[in-house]
């Protein structure tokens, strides 16, 4: 089965005159007439029942009729996308992030970047930092946002964006909220949210053992949604990189003596071909004052 086939059937449907679906498809009606039956013979029966003047569609062409159409608008949707990336009006930017990773942390450069890039469109991977490592040779995404991969990749590159605390979370209302920093001791027999996707939780859980914290009465939570929902149900404190976005009805205290950060990296592929969008993203990045927009 030929496109032309199908772009000669859909004008005969739609005029009911070959020699008008001819001049329509600027092809000769003889050339049109054998093309159309080749293709009644590949489908095994008559498309219309041909007259004079008008011919009509047969029960095979009535059946045949929408599944061609969407075959046709398919071929035509996908040559009209192929022509504007070439053309670049249409690009992907394929962006990988951390699980603990704020997206409002972006927002701002992305926005530029949409404004900028009108056909612009964005593809948002959510990733362990092992997962992440993986997309990225894979070629599955153009950048990354993450901590320390943890692994050496000569072609890794690696730049660093900030460096952060971690600080505890707790509820309104919960008996340490009015306080600004406390010790660990103050978080002893407190009932630990333990975030198991976060790249430091093996560091703060070690933290924790040491000064008596950790226990059997922790819950481990697999996601930010539900990290948000414990702790504002009272299920427990937190400790979260000072990035974190929380809601009104939480409140952050620095912890004087945990003596943990982490540092958040952009990561890209050395040798590997950028797009406009990914080098404008990278360079926005490693300008921006992150110290400034983390006060």
């Amino acid at each position: 089965m030929e496109m032309h086939q199908i772009r000669y059937f859909l004008g005969v449907a739609r005029t009911l005159n070959f020699t008008r679906a001819a001049e329509e498809c600027h092809v000769s009606q003889p050339s049109l007439t054998r093309a159309i039956k080749l293709l009644e013979d590949e489908l095994g029966g008559d498309l219309f029942r041909r007259e004079r003047s008008q011919s009509h569609l047969t029960d095979l062409g009535q059946r045949m009729l929408p599944l061609l159409q969407q075959c046709y608008d398919t071929v035509e949707g996908a040559k009209s996308l192929a022509t504007s990336i070439k053309k670049g009006e249409v690009a992907t930017l394929r962006l990988a992030l951390s699980r603990t990773i704020d997206l409002t942390l972006v927002l701002p450069f992305l926005s530029d970047l949409l404004r900028a890039m009108n056909g612009l469109e964005l593809k948002f991977i959510r990733g362990t930092t092992a997962e992440i490592a993986d997309l990225l040779k894979a070629g599955d995404a153009d950048l990354a946002l993450a901590g320390p991969m943890g692994e050496a990749w000569d072609r890794l590159e690696s730049r660093t964006l900030f460096t952060e605390p971690f600080e505890l979370l707790v509820p309104e209302g919960h008996r340490l909220a009015a306080q600004t920093s406390v010790t660990l001791d103050a978080v002893r027999d407190e009932r630990m949210l333990i975030k198991t996707y976060c790249e430091m939780s093996e560091a703060i859980a070690a933290r924790l053992s040491r000064e008596g914290v950790s226990g059997a009465n922790n819950h481990q939570v697999a996601s930010e949604r539900d990290l948000i929902s414990l702790l504002e149900n009272r299920m427990g404190v937190a400790l979260a990189p000072k990035s974190t976005v929380i809601p009104g009805s939480l409140r952050r205290i620095s912890v004087a003596d945990l003596n943990i950060v982490r540092t958040i990296y952009v990561h890209s592929v050395a040798g590997r071909p950028r797009s406009a969008s990914a080098s404008t993203l990278l360079k926005q990045l490693l300008a921006a004052d992150w110290q400034l927009e983390r006060a």
